[in-house]
């Protein structure tokens, strides 16, 4: 066979047993637009054992092969020992008995299509060179490829799905596919419709399914709620009747999984194609919607939604099927348009691809932040020539503290400061050396030259893989940047952001709380010393929130503040760089920058106390085009207050100051309520987040409106408060006649004229 070269994205790392041997299956797409099958057998599933305990591992869990690894060592520099098995299945047991025997064993939880990509280097993309062949469902079959690093961001062949089926899922009507140049509706029925291929069963249409998406190839499958929903129904279905249902680029079919991990999140897997639930993509933007339902996303986004909302959707679909499929197949066909126009719009999958490439994890992954970190961590390890701890290093993950809140002085001030330390706690583990393989215990364990963090935890200088992985990071975070490329900037900026957290988080191999609290006390000294040089000046320091630091400016215009905040950055920045330097010896890598001046500030009381809130806060910052009100943590920003509400919030601080009269505006906008003319903003959304009946002390008015709605947990209520309780409302129904006008002035816009208004 001739040998080819290719560039490749890795779209779905997986493993087959074939004639009693693993063999890894990497499915992914070529930088010329061709579906490709890398096939390698090279590796067998394995982990380690101390070198020590070979024999009687050997004895225990009778591996296929047991061998010294001659270039490798445990966490400590202590020898190991490769056990190696026919199959991934393998692995589990022998890991149980070895373990049941007192024999630590390393790794032996990473997954097999994984192992095999972090120790061939593979990090999203690569380049293979090697024997190629046409595939049955590919274009092209490596076998046995030489591996290279490469960096390739794909353009990726989407199709979104969508079905419609009856109110009880018993029985789809229709699907509908759009995207990469496909449109169409797959209807059944007893008549020909319009702008749909229309046949005379719903097991006629589940066939003809597997063959469009077949003949249309795509590299990934996605869809509104698709895994839960539309893939769930069709599969049963397609059980139920009978029909192979092939969605994937080879043999198999879909399969799903529940991630162990809190969420509980379920994934489907095809073979060889991706498949991507557009709202988990699309919440990792991060976009300020009030819900992620299609109808909401899609009129945030593009300004249209569905054809139809609504709790008398089902009826309307159901009346469609029989009376009117044509307006059926337009309905359908929209909302398989929408979820792919709100993830071009979004760039929510160019978003995910970036994290790919930077972490290694397949794209139905990217936001496991745990594993990413595994993921890179073990390569990284295996670069040292070390292997990963048995479990969690150290004391494990036990209580870590939060970030730093200084107390706030109320009131409204005139152009504030707000200077932050970019990306604080990076730069922490960066200046200071903060990483588990550096991690030499507490106070009472010191050697010569370690590093304390103020929490007493103790890091050998230089050791560390983190540092020297978030200099790397930062670097391409600033060249992304100065290129416009958002996309790998954000991917950068989450991944760099999520190191801490994971440090802290039991899951993790790599957990302890000692070393997570050593980055926040490090992060509390950073905040403190900053808060210190700046009030020797003679500015006042107002609030402060884990990295940033709200300060009067005492200018009279917006030039003279960003002056004052420039100077005060570069002095701040000397004398962090002084106190690293000379109370421990490590260069500074931190920076403070002026985020942004407000030419007016509000911090408010708690409500009901006398001292300052935290976390809340509003202000004027001063654009090209007038000013912009932001506001953090208020009422204004809830998705689940009343729109009346967070409406008469923010023109009211808008009023307030901009130094505006209010009167006549808190009258009016009571007066309005009164009158029903704000009776469509009163509706209250809260996710429920147990099942009704688990509420046994109190039941609270959400609750109650789930009971009525046949909401469980995980649903968003959406309610109306009545004279006689909470009602349950959709968007498009009509409103119950007896809303409690006296409820909202008291609960909603009382308190919140009441915040403000004093000042």
């Amino acid at each position: 066979m001739p040998s080819e070269r290719r560039t490749l994205f890795v779209l779905v790392p997986t493993c087959r047993l074939l004639h009693g041997v693993t063999v890894a299956h990497l499915y992914g797409v070529t930088d010329r637009g061709e579906s490709v099958l890398v096939v390698d057998d090279r590796v067998r599933p394995y982990f380690f054992v101390p070198d020590a305990h070979r024999e009687a591992a050997r004895a225990a869990a009778k591996p296929l092969s047991a061998y010294r690894e001659e270039e490798l060592a445990d966490w400590r520099g202590r020898p190991v020992a490769r056990l190696a098995f026919r199959e991934p299945r393998e692995v589990p047991p022998a890991r149980e008995a070895l373990e049941a025997a007192g024999i630590p064993c390393f790794e032996a939880d990473v997954r097999y299509a994984y192992r095999v990509m972090i120790d061939h280097g593979i990090r999203g993309s690569v380049e293979v060179e090697g024997e190629a062949s046409a595939g049955r469902w590919t274009d092209l079959v490596f076998r046995r490829p030489r591996y290279r690093p490469a960096r390739f961001a794909p353009r990726l062949r989407v199709l979104s799905l969508d079905i419609e089926a009856d109110r009880r899922a018993a029985m789809v009507y229709s699907v509908a596919l759009a995207g990469d140049g496909t449109e169409a509706v797959l209807l059944w029925h007893h008549r020909d419709v319009p702008g749909a291929a229309v046949f005379p069963t719903e097991r006629a249409l589940l066939e003809a399914l597997s063959a469009r998406i077949a003949a249309t190839d795509p590299d990934v499958l996605t869809g509104w709620n698709l895994v839960d929903f539309d893939l769930t129904v069709l599969a049963r279905r397609a059980e139920e009747l009978g029909v192979s249902l092939r969605l994937g680029r080879g043999e198999g079919r879909i399969l799903f999984r529940e991630d162990a991990a809190y969420t509980r999140q379920k994934r489907a897997s095809a073979p060889g194609r991706q498949v991507l639930d557009a709202i988990g993509l699309v919440r990792d933007v991060g976009l300020p919607v009030e819900d992620y339902r299609l109808e909401t996303v899609a009129r945030a986004v593009l300004g249209r939604g569905k054809l139809a909302a609504g709790r008398g959707r089902g009826e309307e679909i159901e009346r469609a099927f029989r009376e009117d499929p044509e307006w059926l197949v337009r309905y359908n066909l929209e909302d398989a348009r929408l979820v792919r126009e709100i993830l071009d719009r979004t760039g929510a999958l160019a978003l995910a691809v970036e994290r790919s490439l930077l972490t290694g994890m397949p794209l139905d992954r990217v936001g496991a932040s745990v594993a990413s970190f595994d993921f890179l961590y073990l390569g990284e390890l295996r670069k040292r020539g070390r292997v990963a701890p048995p479990g969690v290093a150290g004391a494990g993950a036990g209580h870590v503290v939060g970030g730093t809140v200084l107390d706030s002085r109320p009131g409204i001030f005139p152009f504030v400061l707000v200077l932050d330390f970019r990306s604080l706690y990076p730069s922490v583990i960066r200046t200071f050396g903060i990483d588990p393989l550096a991690f030499r215990g507490m106070v009472g364990d010191e050697e010569e030259g370690l590093v304390r963090a103020p929490n007493g935890a103790l890091f050998a200088r230089g050791e560390g893989i983190l540092p020297g992985l978030i200099g790397d990071l930062m670097a391409r975070r600033e060249e992304a940047r100065a290129a416009g490329d958002r996309a790998r900037a954000t991917a950068i900026k989450l991944l760099m952001n999520s190191f801490y957290g994971v440090l802290g988080t039991a899951t993790c191999r790599f957990a302890d709380s000692r070393i997570a609290n050593a980055v926040t006390s490090f992060g509390a000294e950073v905040l403190s010393r900053a808060k210190r040089e700046i009030e020797e000046t003679g500015f006042e320091v107002i609030y402060g929130d884990t990295d940033s630091l709200f300060v009067l400016s005492g200018a009279a215009d917006a030039g003279s503040a960003r002056e004052a905040g420039r100077r005060l950055r570069e002095r701040v920045d000397r004398a962090l760089a002084r106190w690293a330097r000379d109370e421990h010896g490590v260069e500074s890598h931190l920076s403070l920058e002026l985020e942004r001046v407000y030419r007016r500030f509000f911090l408010p009381h708690v409500r009901g106390g006398g001292e300052g809130s935290k976390k809340r806060y509003a202000g004027l910052v001063e654009t090209k085009d007038g000013t912009r009100l932001e506001i953090v943590g208020l009422e204004a920003v809830r998705r689940d207050w009343p729109e009346a509400g967070r409406r008469f919030q923010r023109e009211l601080l808008r009023r307030v100051l901009s130094e505006e009269d209010v009167r006549e505006y808190v009258r009016d906008t009571v007066r309005r309520l009164r009158t029903g003319a704000l009776d469509r903003d009163l509706v209250y959304r809260k996710v429920l987040r147990k099942n009704p009946d688990e509420y046994v002390r109190a039941r609270p008015p959400h609750v109650r409106a789930a009971v009525l709605a046949g909401t469980r947990r995980g649903g968003v209520v959406r309610y109306v408060i009545t004279r006689s309780g909470p009602r349950p409302v959709e968007p498009g129904d009509a409103l119950p006649p007896d809303l409690d006008y006296d409820h909202y002035v008291a609960r909603v816009l009382a308190p919140i004229a009441d915040a403000i208004l004093p000042f």
